[in-house]
């Protein structure tokens, strides 16, 4: 633990909290992708499965919980409390483009061919690109409500700060994982517009809106 996976880990556990009390305070989900969500769901299970055979601390475990237990809830609320709110004609990014190639990737590329370690993997790949029927919704739809952007920028800040976590282990702990460095430096790079938007906009007053 450092002060970068810290702060990672706080601006994750903050995008999560910020996009549950968006849909349950406005009793909507709209503006939000579902498939984004889906996708989310999908990393956190196949990546946490750990849970099951490896204890590393109470923190660790109530972490992965959280993100696994959120994931599901806010899917409950968008497919099944607030579902006449949700935006089925925006949200039409095609996932399945997503989950084929990753699948292969993981199957290709992993530390260890192992149930287990390919489904780490998996979730490492899904997750750099599950974002992005979420960036596609919001240039479809020309437009962001803050909050949706507030969540948004979070969630972004969580990986870049994960990066830089990466950086300091490997100068003072000598740990290198290429996977996991890789598959962040592009979702990083997938929220460069964003942040570039968000800075400029959302943080002077305005609705922030991405090209179409």
């Amino acid at each position: 633990m450092n002060i970068f996976r810290l702060a990672g880990d706080i601006a994750h556990l903050l995008a999560v909290i910020i996009l549950l009390l968006k849909i349950w305070k406005s009793r909507s989900c709209a503006g939000i992708s579902g498939r984004s969500q889906l996708l989310f769901a999908i990393v956190y299970t196949t990546r946490y499965l750990d849970l099951l055979t490896n204890f590393v601390s109470i923190y660790n475990s109530v972490m992965k919980v959280v993100f696994i237990a959120a994931s599901y809830a806010t899917l409950y609320l968008m497919y099944m409390k607030f579902k006449a709110t949700y935006d089925h004609n925006h949200d039409t990014f095609r996932i399945e483009f997503l989950l084929i190639p990753v699948t292969a990737l993981a199957l290709l590329v992993n530390h260890e061919f192992s149930v287990l370690e390919i489904l780490w993997t998996f979730s490492i790949y899904l997750e750099s690109v599950a974002i992005l029927p979420q960036l596609f919704m919001v240039s479809k739809t020309g437009e962001a409500e803050s909050i949706t952007s507030h969540y948004l920028f979070a969630l972004g800040s969580y990986r870049a700060l994960y990066l830089l976590n990466w950086i300091y282990r490997y100068y003072f702990e000598g740990f290198f994982d290429p996977i996991a460095v890789v598959a962040g430096v592009v979702q990083t790079v997938l929220y460069c517009d964003f942040f570039y938007l968000y800075i400029t906009k959302v943080l002077k007053g305005k609705k922030l809106s991405l090209p179409a």
